[in-house]
C-alpha cells in the first residue's frame, strides 16, 4: 500500500504563488501533523491539531515549519559563488530541499522582545541558517554548553525538556544522518573547527558542489528513514 506521506512532493506546487511553503501549504502542514504527532521520550504525546498547535507539559506551543536546507542561491552577497555554478544543478537541489526531508518544525511562539529559533538561527551571521550548525546548537544545549543560539533555545526549554536529551531530539525528527554512532559528534555538512565564525558557507565554487552534494545525501537518507516510519505507523 502506498504511503500516504510522498516523500517525492515538492511542496512548492500547492503552495500560492508568493508564498513561503512553510507557513502556505497544505500539503507540508498535513505532513508536519501526520509525522509529528507521536509520542515523545517523556512520554507524552505530541497531539497536533491543523494549525499545528499543541500542549507540550503545561506550555501551549504553536510549531511553524522550517525549511534545513539552504541553496543560498538568493542571498545577493552570494552571488559570487552562485553564477558559477550550473542553475539546473541548483534548481534540483532546491527541489529536493522542499521534500518532507528538507523540512522541520520549531515552535514559533516568540518571547517579547525576543526572536523565535527560526528567526534567530537565520539572523546570525554566525549560523547563516544552516541546520548542521543549529543542530550543533541543540547538541551543546542539551550538555549545558554555551553557542550562539543557547539563550533562545533556552526560552523553549519545556518543548526541548520533553525530548529528555540530544538522542531523543535527533530520533524523534529522523536526524540520525546528521550524528555519529553515539550521537556525540554532528557530521557537519561543511567543514567546522568547533568555533562559531562569521560567514561559515563554502567559500569557493567547488567547496559549494561538495556541500550541496552532502546535504542531498543526508535529505535523500532523511527521506527514505520517513517514508519507512511512515509506512510501518500511518
Amino acid at each position: 500500500m502506498d504511503s500516504i506521506i510522498d516523500i517525492t512532493f515538492d511542496v512548492r506546487k500547492d503552495t500560492p504563488e508568493g508564498k513561503d511553503p512553510d507557513s502556505a501549504s497544505p500539503t507540508l502542514r498535513r505532513y508536519h501533523k501526520l509525522l509529528w504527532s507521536k509520542v515523545l521520550p517523556s512520554g507524552q504525546k505530541l497531539e497536533l491539531n491543523e494549525k499545528l498547535y499543541a500542549k507540550v507539559g503545561e506550555t501551549d506551543y504553536w510549531f511553524s515549519g522550517d525549511s534545513i536546507v539552504h541553496s543560498f542561491s538568493r542571498w545577493p552577497k552570494y552571488q559570487h559563488i552562485i553564477t558559477q555554478i550550473d542553475p539546473m544543478f541548483i534548481e534540483d537541489f532546491r527541489s529536493l530541499g522542499y521534500t518532507i526531508g528538507g523540512d522541520i518544525i520549531f515552535p514559533a511562539n516568540v518571547p517579547k522582545g525576543k526572536m523565535s529559533i527560526n528567526q534567530k538561527r537565520g539572523m546570525l551571521v554566525k549560523i547563516c541558517d544552516r541546520f548542521d550548525l543549529t543542530l550543533e546548537c541543540i547538541r551543546k544545549y542539551y550538555q549545558g554548553e554555551e553557542s550562539p543560539l543557547f539563550t533562545c533555545l533556552m526560552d523553549y526549554k519545556p518543548f526541548f525538556d520533553a525530548f529528555v536529551d540530544f538522542k531523543g531530539y535527533v530520533d524523534f525528527f529522523f536526524l540520525q544522518d546528521l550524528v555519529n554512532d553515539d550521537y556525540s559528534e554532528i557530521l557537519y555538512w561543511y567543514p567546522f573547527t568547533g568555533e562559531f565564525y562569521s560567514n561559515p558557507l563554502p567559500k569557493t565554487p567547488e567547496e559549494y558542489i561538495k556541500y550541496v552534494n552532502t546535504v542531498r545525501d543526508f535529505v535523500n537518507n532523511r527521506n527514505a528513514r520517513i517514508d519507512v516510519w511512515a509506512h510501518d505507523n500511518l
